[in-house]
């Protein structure tokens, strides 16, 4: 019983790494693009927004 007990905590610390890496490398990806995208990304895009109002002519 001995021998099936040590094997098994052998096996807790590769699993464990395995999920910190897991995890490390889901957050850059869930993360990276953002701050890709946020640096790159221009400040001094123009605004072309049409006026929400018009000036009708009076007859």
């Amino acid at each position: 019983m001995n021998s099936n007990s040590q094997s098994a905590n052998n096996d807790i610390y590769p699993h464990r790494l395995a999920d910190i890496v897991g995890t490390a490398i889901a957050l850059l990806t869930l993360t990276l693009p953002v701050f890709v995208i946020a640096h790159y990304s221009s400040t001094n895009v123009p605004n072309n927004q049409q006026p929400l109002s018009y000036n009708l002519p009076m007859k």
